[in-house]
Order: C-alpha cells, then structure tokens, then sequence
C-alpha cells in the first residue's frame, strides 16, 4: 500500500521523529510512504519527502496568526500545491498529523478530504484541532472548547497573537472543517487525549489510542561524557527537557525544586533561552535547545533521574526515551504524561514537597 503523511516537519522535533519512524516501519513491511512536511526536515535521507511550504509562504502565514488570528486559513497556494501531489502519488492511505505550523490552509485541505475518496488518519498531538486557538487549555483551566470558545485567555500563546482575537471564528470555521470526512479515523497518543476528543465536535468519529514509538537504536543506555563534560561526576544529577522549557514546561517548578536539594545533587534543564540561563542558580545547568537525538541519549543516561514537570502535555516523548535510556522517570499528574510512567513516580501537581521525597526515595543507593 502507499501511504502519504503529512506533518509540520520531518524528521526532527517529537513529531517529526515519530512520523519519520511510523514510515520507516511501513516500508519495512513491504509498503511505500511519502512525507510531505510544512518546513523543516532531518535525518529522512532514507524516506521519500516532499515540502510543502515555502520560506516566505511560511513567513506570510506566521504573520496573518500573530496580527489576524487565523493559524490554519492563511495562503491557499502551499495546500493546492499539495494537493496535487496527492492527486499524482496517488496513496491509499492519507495520514495526518500536526497541521498547524503555520504552513497549511485547513480549510482547503479538508475540502478536498471529503471528496478525494482516500482512506484517511489523523493523529492529533495536542487540542489544537478542537478549539478556536490554544493547543492546549489544562494549564488555564478552561472548558470552552466543549462548546464554543468565544474569549481566550491563551491568545498570546503558540500559537500566538498580538492583534485581534478570531477565536469564535476560528472555532466555528474548524467545527464545520473537521466535521462530515468520510473514512476518517482519529488517532491519538494517549487515553487522556481521547477523553478530550469524545467531549469535542469531533466525537462522532471512532478514535484509536496507539501510544507514541521512539528509535529504540538511538534510544537506548548510552556511553555518555555529559558529567565530565559539565564537571558533577560527583552529583546526583536530575534532568528536565522540552523543546522549550517554558512555565507551562515546568521551569518556575525547577527553579522551586533547586531551593530545596542540597549540594549532592544538580539539576540539568534542555530547551533555555538567553533570558532564561541568567535567572538560573548555582545547582542548575543550562543548556540551549538540541536538535540532536544523540545528545539526548547522552544525557537521558547520565541522568540519575528523569523530571517532567509539565503543566500541560499530551504522550510525551520525552518521558519514553529517557525510560529507554534506562533513567526512571517522575512527572506530574497531568494529561497524558502519567500513561507513560511508573504509579509510584506520579506525583500532584505542583507538590514540591512530593516531589522533593519521591527523588530522595529512588537515589537513596547512589553514592
């Protein structure tokens, strides 16, 4: 069979890795995939590609989301492009993923999934396709999604506007989109997830939950020179990552939890800003963003332990290739994340005092 993904980027990123993998298992099996991708791409030389959007495409269409509000329904002309892709590849299956990035029009796309006749899958990483802005809405405590989003206190965050709030607009506008695809399924990483989706306007459709796969060739204990490296051969080190570790990621939580460990351990953050290596204390280290899948395993088996302390996730990645890595891994009670980790490690969020005990507990033999 040939199938079709589509995905913001390839290769790269949480689900740029798992679309890379998914098509990488299919061609093993003997069938043939393309990944068409919004903008990026990495590590895919082994898997037919196809970009979707251009740079200055890209540009307008972040543009008409942080002016206008209308992430998904900008420029028309990367989508028609692939749609003629799909006309002359030809698949069996279409399977989506992220299709927001600022590189595809929804609108579009979907006009021509509920004529095109195709067997289609979309995995939804996130909420975004269920509300009328916010990728997620756990951290704000918010239910208007179950019926019509009209105000939005997440306006200025991903994806971001600083101009005029379209979110009613773009809630209605995804309703009647996303709604009436014949063949459609809907797949998500978690059981959470799928609870989300069943209270949605998406809830007529079936939804599978197939949780999220990592290279378990590149994930795995690795030899790694991270503490001689960072010069704490002698600590207890405990490691947090995300692509960027915000509040909402858990940063304001780290820099709590350093106040309360002494001196024989370190913390290790992954995904800093500028802004943030200046507010950092003495028993945590910074490290700018990585793109490399070898450097997290480097430092996923340096680790002592794993910490994610997310506010607001889905089947994070993370929590899976450290686990591989051979670190266990402690996280909040929060949206999917507990489905990947041990009972034992899941603590309340926001218990500190929880968490501070629970660290003690597991590197209680280490030396």
């Amino acid at each position: 069979m040939k199938y079709l993904f589509v995905n913001s980027v390839a290769g790269i990123g949480s689900t740029g890795r798992i679309v890379a993998e998914q098509s990488r298992d299919l061609n093993k099996a003997g069938h043939r995939c393309l990944i068409a991708y919004g903008r990026e791409k990495a590590n895919i030389d082994d898997i037919e590609s196809f970009r979707i959007c251009n740079k200055a495409e890209f540009l307008f269409n972040v543009l008409q989301t942080r002016v206008c509000d209308n992430n998904g329904f900008s420029i028309e002309g990367a989508t028609k492009r692939l749609i003629q892709k799909i006309e002359d590849y030809d698949p069996d299956v279409i399977w989506l993923h992220n299709l927001h990035g600022y590189y595809i029009n929804v609108q579009t796309l979907f006009d021509y999934l509920k004529t095109c006749e195709k067997r289609i899958y979309w995995t939804l990483h996130d909420c975004w396709a269920f509300t009328g802005h916010c990728a997620y809405y756990t951290a704000a405590r918010c239910n208007q999604w179950q019926t019509l989003c009209r105000r939005c206190s997440e306006l200025k965050r991903y994806p971001a506007c600083f101009g005029c709030s379209n979110v009613k607009k773009n809630f209605e506008k995804k309703r009647d989109c996303f709604t009436h695809v014949p063949n459609m399924t809907l797949v998500t990483p978690s059981y959470w997830l799928k609870t989300q989706v069943e209270q949605s306007f998406l809830r007529d459709y079936s939804v599978e939950v197939v949780h999220n796969h990592i290279d378990a060739n590149v994930f795995k204990p690795t030899v790694s020179s991270i503490r001689k490296e960072y010069g704490i051969d002698t600590k207890k080190m405990l490691l947090g990552v995300a692509a960027k570790m915000t509040d909402r990621k858990g940063f304001l939580d780290f820099l709590e939890l350093s106040k309360y460990l002494d001196n024989s351990f370190v913390i290790v953050l992954v995904g800093l800003n500028k802004q943030q290596l200046k507010r950092l204390p003495n028993n945590i280290i910074g490290i700018q963003n990585t793109s490399s899948a070898e450097k997290l395993a480097s430092l996923y088996s340096a680790a002592d332990i794993f910490i994610n302390l997310t506010h607001e996730d889905n089947y994070p990645t993370v929590n899976l290739e450290a686990q591989a890595c051979g670190t266990p891994v402690i996280t909040y009670d929060v949206g999917g994340s507990p489905e990947s980790c041990k009972a034992e490690n899941i603590i309340s969020e926001g218990d500190t005092v929880a968490l501070v005990n629970r660290i003690h507990t597991i590197t209680s033999g280490i030396i």
